[in-house]
């Protein structure tokens, strides 16, 4: 399987520019359909995170390789500095009105995703993590 790596503007184009080649590439390498579709959902969410908050990134970049556990994920961007993995998790089994708005999103990708951990080198934001192929 070969490995997937685009660059893009932070932007709602590039999000959905990244959705369609993840597609396409999942399809090519015959990533089974379950993990293809959460691979999506963590790409979008990573994506969309900087495209709608990351005031000043100009790009988003994501890499997704084959490894010992799965399907090894690196999403860098220049925004801001800012650790998603740090935030709260969600109440989840508050009423709605309840909650605090966000953070769903990486939630979800905490949950779906194992060794997530997150670093800032050079004015880049790095989060890396692995997707189970298994399970």
């Amino acid at each position: 399987m070969s490995a997937f790596d685009l660059r893009l503007p932070a932007t709602l184009e590039g999000v959905t520019t990244l959705q369609d080649a993840l597609e396409a590439w999942a399809e090519e390498a015959d990533i089974p359909m379950p993990v293809a579709m959460r691979l999506a959902l963590v790409a979008e969410e990573m994506a969309a995170n900087v495209a709608h908050h990351g005031a000043g990134a100009s790009f988003f970049r994501c890499e997704v390789a084959p490894g010992a556990l799965g399907l090894d994920i690196a999403f860098t961007d220049d925004g801001p500095a800012y650790d998603p993995l740090a935030r709260a998790a969600p109440d989840t089994a508050a009423a709605l009105d309840a909650r605090d708005p966000g953070g769903l999103g990486i939630h979800l990708v905490k949950r779906m995703t194992v060794g997530a951990r997150h670093s800032r080198d050079g004015g880049i934001n790095r989060l890396t993590c692995t997707l189970p192929i298994a399970g």
